[in-house]
């Protein structure tokens, strides 16, 4: 127990009780964290596809709306990458989804 706390600060590095609530706790902060990291990775991947549909003159949910409409089936995930790094290929979406 007192290898896996190795680093921690103060008593609960060293003494064994402390050690052990410290270690226990930072498992279930672990397991928390790791429903926590999808839920912002999927709000950071909207805010920037707003922002993105916002320049095309669109706002995040009207895109959304006529990307279903239109039968474009594409992630958040790979239609913010999109947005970031290939705007000419995320305006192409766009219009296909006005088009609809």
């Amino acid at each position: 127990m007192l290898k896996l706390t190795r680093g921690y600060f103060g008593a609960r590095k060293n003494v064994w009780t402390v050690a052990k609530n410290t270690w226990e706790k930072g498992l279930t902060y672990a397991f928390r964290d790791r429903k926590n990291k999808k839920r912002n990775f999927r709000a950071l991947w909207i805010q920037r596809i707003n922002a993105a549909a916002r320049l095309e003159g669109m706002s995040y949910s009207k895109l959304m709306g006529a990307l279903h409409k239109a039968g474009i089936e594409i992630n958040r995930k790979v239609l913010a990458d999109l947005a970031m790094n290939h705007p000419e290929a995320f305006k192409a979406i766009v219009a296909k989804a006005k088009a609809a």
